[in-house]
C-alpha cells in the first residue's frame, strides 16, 4: 500500500485513475507500474468534449516513463473506450500521455531538451529507443509550436539559403530580423521560396503587404520572388553579399596575373582579408611585394574603398559610391569592371543600407546553428528543417513540467 501511494503520488494522479500496484524485474532492470481506474467511472469524450459519458470496454497499453535510478520504467493501464451520444465509441485520453504515443508526457519533455543539444541518433542511445521513434516526438512538437507561431507583427525579414547536403538540395530560411528567430524554412532557393512563405506566413496570421523590409542576396530568383509576393517590400541587399562579389573580382584579378608574376603564388588569403586582420606572417609578406607594380594590388585597394563604404554618412554616401564606381569602372581590370557594373545594376538596393540598416549578420549566425545541426547528420530535409525550428524558430513548445 505504501509503494502504491508514493508512486500515485510520484506520478501525480487524480480520480478515477490510481496505482494499483508496480513490479520491479531485478534482471531485466525494468519497472512496471499498473494503473486502473475505478469501477463505474464516467469519462468526458475526447472528441466532442461531452461529459459523464460511460466506459464501453477497454483496451491494454504501455508507455514508456522517466528512468527509475538507471532501470527503464514502463506505465501499464486499461485505457476505456467510451460510448457518446453524439460520436460513437471513442477512446479517452489518458493524463500521463498524449494520444497515439508510446511514451509518457515526461519522458518525451526529457527527449525535447535533449535532442536540442545533441543528434537525435545519440539521444536514443542514451535512452534505449529508436530513433525514429524520437523523431516522431520530435516532430509532433515542432509542429504544434509553429501552429502556434504568431506573426502578425512581423514586418521585417531577411531571407538566405543554406546547402542541406553538399552540393545539392538547398533550403531557404526566413528570418523574423526583430525577434530574431526562423519563421520559415523551405526547399529550393528559387522564387516559388518566396510564395511560399506569403502563403505560411498568412496561414499564422501575418500580412505579405505589411513587410516592410527585405535583406537578400542579389539573387535574381530572391528578387523575383519579393517583387510577386511582397510587393510593398523595400529591398536591402546584404552588404556582405556585396563585399563578397569585389572579394571574387579581386581573386579572378590574382589568379590571371599570378601566371605572369610567380610572388603572387601563396598569397591567395592575403588578398581576402582586411589589413587589421593579417597574421604577421601574412602581413610581413604583403610588405614584401612589389604592391606598386601589381594589379591585384591595385583591384584590392579598390575593393577596401567599397567595404569603406559602409562607414560613410547616410548623406555622403551616394557620392562616395559614384566616385567609387568612376575609379573601378576605369580601373582596366576587367574583373573589377564586372563587379561594379553589378553594384550599378543593384544601386539602389546596395544604398538602401543606410536607411533600413539591416544585414544578413544576424541570418548568418542563425546558419551556423543550423550547420551545426546538419554536421549531427540527417536522413531527411524534413528531419533537418524540423531541427531548424528547434534550435532557431524560438517556438512555444509547451512541454509537460
Amino acid at each position: 500500500m505504501r509503494d502504491t501511494t508514493l508512486m500515485q503520488q510520484a506520478l501525480g494522479l487524480t480520480p478515477p485513475w490510481t496505482v494499483v500496484r508496480s513490479d520491479f524485474d531485478t534482471a531485466a532492470g525494468r519497472l512496471d507500474v499498473e494503473i486502473d481506474f475505478t469501477p463505474g467511472s464516467r469519462f468526458a469524450c475526447p472528441t466532442c468534449g461531452a461529459a459523464d459519458c460511460p466506459a464501453y470496454d477497454t483496451q491494454r497499453k504501455t508507455w514508456r516513463h522517466l528512468n527509475f535510478f538507471q532501470h527503464q520504467a514502463y506505465l501499464n493501464a486499461r485505457v476505456p473506450r467510451v460510448r457518446c451520444e453524439t460520436c460513437g465509441i471513442r477512446q479517452v485520453n489518458v493524463p500521463w500521455a498524449r494520444s497515439d504515443s508510446g511514451f509518457t508526457l515526461l519522458f518525451e519533455a526529457m527527449v525535447m531538451t535533449m535532442v536540442s543539444a545533441m543528434p537525435v541518433k545519440a539521444v536514443a542511445r542514451i535512452v534505449g529507443e529508436h530513433d525514429t521513434r524520437l523523431w516522431r516526438v520530435v516532430h509532433h512538437y515542432v509542429d504544434e509550436g509553429r501552429a502556434r507561431t504568431d506573426a502578425s507583427k512581423v514586418s521585417r525579414i531577411a531571407i538566405d539559403e543554406t546547402a542541406a547536403r553538399r552540393g545539392h538540395d538547398y533550403i531557404t530560411l526566413f528570418v523574423d530580423i526583430d525577434q530574431a528567430r526562423v519563421l520559415f524554412a523551405t526547399e529550393g532557393k528559387d522564387a516559388a521560396t518566396v510564395a511560399a512563405f506569403a502563403e505560411d506566413l498568412a496561414a499564422h496570421g501575418g500580412e505579405p503587404k505589411a513587410i516592410a523590409e527585405v535583406c537578400i542576396d542579389m539573387s535574381p530568383a530572391f528578387i523575383k520572388g519579393v517583387t510577386e509576393s511582397l510587393p510593398a517590400a523595400a529591398v536591402t541587399f546584404d552588404k556582405f553579399h556585396a563585399v563578397k562579389i569585389i572579394n571574387d573580382a579581386v581573386d579572378q584579378v590574382r589568379r590571371a596575373e599570378q601566371k605572369q608574376q610567380g610572388v603572387l603564388r601563396g598569397t591567395r588569403y592575403i588578398w581576402l582579408r582586411n589589413p587589421d586582420n593579417l597574421s604577421e606572417r601574412q602581413r610581413s609578406t604583403l610588405e614584401a611585394l612589389p604592391t606598386h607594380h601589381l594589379k591585384t594590388a591595385r583591384a584590392y585597394q579598390i575593393r577596401l574603398a567599397f567595404q569603406d563604404l559602409y562607414e560613410q554618412p547616410s548623406d555622403e554616401a551616394a557620392g562616395y559610391l559614384k566616385k567609387w564606381y568612376f575609379w573601378a569602372t576605369h580601373s582596366r581590370l576587367e574583373p573589377i569592371i564586372d563587379a561594379a557594373h553589378t553594384v550599378k545594376r543593384h544601386w539602389d538596393g546596395i544604398l538602401r543600407w543606410f536607411d533600413s540598416k539591416i544585414a544578413n549578420g544576424l541570418i548568418e549566425g542563425i546558419n551556423s546553428l543550423v550547420q551545426a545541426a546538419k554536421a549531427r547528420g540527417y536522413r531527411s530535409i524534413r528531419n533537418l528543417k524540423a531541427m531548424i525550428y528547434l534550435v532557431a524558430g524560438k517556438l512555444d513548445l509547451r512541454l509537460p513540467a
